[in-house]
């Protein structure tokens, strides 16, 4: 036995490095200069179309410009966060891409069904988009509550 002091489980957490990892970092930085460059581009195509648009199409823009900015704010939330996460950024990005790919989804076998061509390759992209993202956010919802029921049987075993 040593006579040094035993940590507790939240003096660990509070010793965690309060940077984010390198990895990390670079995800944040590259979510949130895509988001921005895709908003950027998105709203560009939007203001320079010629001619009256249908309304379709300017919800269409408009929803493809919150997405950019969806995951331009994810990176900037990422980059500014000095806690543990406890992979709650992976939830936040599941569900952007969730929400994303069935609106993207959407709109593209609605803009098929419209001009009778390619409806089924639509609904087949569209649908494995889909299926990844839905994969993608149960996995993140899973390595959280695993995470976080790490966390709270460490607690109780402290208070033991």
């Amino acid at each position: 036995m040593t006579d040094e002091p035993r940590l507790s489980a939240r003096e660990l957490l509070d010793r965690l490095d309060a940077t984010l990892s390198l990895r990390t970092r670079i995800r944040a930085v590259a979510a949130l200069l895509a988001g921005l460059a895709g908003g950027v581009f998105v709203t560009s195509l939007w203001w320079s179309e010629p001619g009256p648009l249908p309304g379709r199409t300017h919800l269409s823009f408009a929803l493809f410009t919150v997405f950019c900015l969806a995951w331009a704010c994810y990176g900037g939330w990422l980059l500014t966060r000095r806690v543990p996460l406890f992979a709650t950024e992976q939830v936040v990005a599941a569900w952007i891409a969730l929400v994303a790919s069935l609106v993207t989804a959407g709109i593209a076998a609605v803009a098929a069904a419209h001009s009778g061509t390619g409806r089924w390759a639509a609904l087949a992209t569209g649908g494995l988009f889909v299926v990844a993202a839905l994969a993608l956010t149960v996995r993140a919802h899973r390595r959280r509550a695993a995470l976080l029921r790490r966390m709270r049987e460490l607690t109780q075993r402290e208070r033991s």
